[in-house]
């Protein structure tokens, strides 16, 4: 028999009170015995998600969501690494940032502590199932998981394993990871409104998903947004550089959110180096969608529209703008970018200080590709979600993410006089 979205909360609230407590030894066990389940029920894994995926096709789902959806030997491989990765970090719970002595002789620490239970709905990726599963126990949070039918089938698989192998140790409540089963509208809806129960909630997908939760959530969210990624080109540019940048940015991986979907190029450059660049682009299969100056210099060009420059194309797509400068290339990240990853390439070291005080991003990069953007890349592990936010964290969010800071205070009998 199903429970209810409020029950599953309720549960891992309970659960929470006792995960917080796990040292990091039991917690690094299970972690460990995760990665290994989760190697050795390959089989079953790709049964489950060969269900899912032939449903998408079915349903005429993109390619690009099919690719997300779709999990590989080497996907699998992903998972056990990403956990593996996670188990090698240090645990946040209990690090003191920060100590201070009062005059009068208290001493007070801040100390890194778990938020509870910790929401996440999310489309397509069943990796995500296991990521989170892991980072939330390994900084001492209960997980609730809320997946999208389209990955059901793969969902329920991994969540199935990751259940039986708490199931083997009393010191784990069972319910410190619980996955939703209900896929309709309205569990998503009881979930966003969990007051009580649910410390964070991240939500992982596409604008739609996004609305939703803005429109209607009452328990408190980290927006993992849109990633309308740009790369501004200036005249001080190392050309050779310029170009495996942006040629990386867009093909090496387009339907993720740090990709490539905008490419800004000084004024000086646009005939002597513009053209070959989108050359070697089109012979790569990237459609170009460029401004009038971009079509001048190459007529392949399609027109760019006004929306071309605020979407997320998540396909090889790439919309194309010539700049008369540097401000107004930063203009234009500002007025359509979504704060997530930027880039410029600059030789003029002065030019990319500013760029990187200038651009309002969780993550701005210099003279590198902005698919770096990425909690593993950033040596914080698996992340939860990329907030284009700023409270509470900003950028990837890894295991630091989901904790919060307490005040713990020492003292030696003093009281406060006024």
């Amino acid at each position: 028999m199903s429970i209810s979205v409020i029950d599953v909360c309720r549960r891992a609230r309970e659960a929470s009170v006792r995960v917080r407590e796990l040292d990091t030894e039991i917690k690094d066990r299970v972690l460990d015995e995760m990665a290994v389940a989760i190697d050795k029920s390959r089989d079953q894994l790709k049964t489950a998600n060969s269900l899912d995926v032939k449903a998408a096709r079915a349903a005429g789902t993109s390619a690009t969501l099919v690719d997300r959806l779709t999990l590989t030997d080497s996907r699998i491989t992903g998972m056990v690494n990403a956990i593996r990765t996670i188990m090698g970090l240090p645990d946040p719970v209990g690090q003191v940032v920060k100590g201070d002595t009062r005059p009068n002789g208290i001493q007070i620490d801040r100390v890194r502590d778990p938020l509870g239970v910790i929401a996440v709905i999310y489309e397509a990726r069943p990796n995500v199932t296991a990521d989170v599963a892991a980072l939330c126990l390994k900084s001492g949070n209960a997980a609730v998981l809320r997946g999208s039918s389209i990955a059901m089938h793969t969902n329920v698989a991994v969540a199935d394993v990751i259940a039986r192998v708490l199931e083997r140790y009393d010191e784990v409540p069972k319910d410190a990871v619980q996955l939703i089963r209900d896929s309709s509208r309205e569990a998503a809806l009881e979930l966003l409104r969990a007051d009580g129960y649910v410390d964070l909630l991240v939500p992982r997908g596409g604008p739609s998903l996004i609305k939703t939760v803005q429109d209607h959530a009452t328990v408190p969210t980290v927006i993992d947004g849109d990633g309308n990624c740009h790369v501004y080109v200036d005249h001080t540019a190392d050309l050779d550089m310029a170009t495996e940048i942006v040629i990386n940015g867009k093909t090496s991986r387009p339907s993720v959110c740090n990709a490539v979907e905008t490419l800004l190029v000084h004024e000086d450059l646009a005939d002597s180096w513009l053209a070959k660049v989108l050359d070697e682009l089109q012979g790569l299969g990237v459609e170009i969608r460029g401004d009038a100056r971009t079509q001048q210099v190459w007529p392949n060009a399609e027109p760019a529209r006004e929306s071309d420059w605020g979407t997320e194309y998540l396909d090889m797509i790439l919309a194309v703008k010539v700049v008369p400068d540097f401000d107004a290339a930063v203009a234009h990240i500002n007025r359509w970018g979504t704060r997530n990853a930027d880039a410029i390439v600059a030789q003029d070291i002065a030019v990319a200080r500013r760029f990187a005080r200038s651009i309002d991003s969780g993550s701005v990069f210099v003279n590198s590709s902005p698919r770096f953007s990425d909690g593993g890349e950033f040596g914080y592990g698996v992340e939860i979600g990329v907030s284009t936010q700023k409270l509470h964290v900003r950028g990837p969010m890894g295991l630091e993410s989901l904790t919060c800071v307490k005040n713990v205070v020492w003292g030696s009998g003093q009281v406060r006089v006024l």
